[in-house]
């Protein structure tokens, strides 16, 4: 099954918003990458979020595009310098979930999963954009199957 790890829309600075919700270009880019993958039939089981209003937004809008059956839950450990180790051991390599964070958590988790090393960098995320994995089953590490970027070049 798959794993897909996105970064949070594109959010307002602290002096406009203290809570640093999305931007309008944010919502757009998000909603826009999310109907892609709806029109390519992505099928999510559930979005888990971290708990800062920008990924709780994004998770939003991939699941009103994706319709998971589980819905959008709130999960600890996805915060920008949480330990990723934490988050990949509960990681159901039998459901497709998507976890929605920020940097450089996301960029350090795709790296870990890959090459079981959080210091060696493996892709460069944007806001919005989905990275999706696939478990090898034999060798139990992760692949980068394939990716939906905002923005190409």
């Amino acid at each position: 099954m798959a794993l897909y790890l996105v970064q949070h829309g594109k959010s307002l600075s602290k002096d406009i918003d203290p809570h640093q919700g999305l931007s309008q270009e944010g919502i757009a880019e998000t909603k826009r990458i999310a109907e892609v993958a709806a029109n390519y039939r992505i099928n999510v089981s559930q979005v888990k979020h971290s708990v800062k209003a920008r990924a709780h937004q994004t998770a939003e809008i991939f699941a009103s595009a994706l319709n998971p059956e589980g819905g959008i839950l709130e999960i600890a450990g996805l915060k920008p310098m949480d330990d990723v180790t934490t988050v990949a051991a509960a990681i159901d390599s039998d459901e497709n979930t998507m976890l929605v964070g920020h940097l450089p958590f996301m960029e350090r988790m795709t790296s870990y999963l890959v090459t079981g090393s959080t210091d060696t960098p493996v892709f460069k995320f944007q806001n919005s954009g989905i990275v999706c994995l696939n478990k090898n089953p034999d060798t139990d590490s992760w692949v980068i199957v394939w990716t939906l970027m905002p923005n190409i070049g």
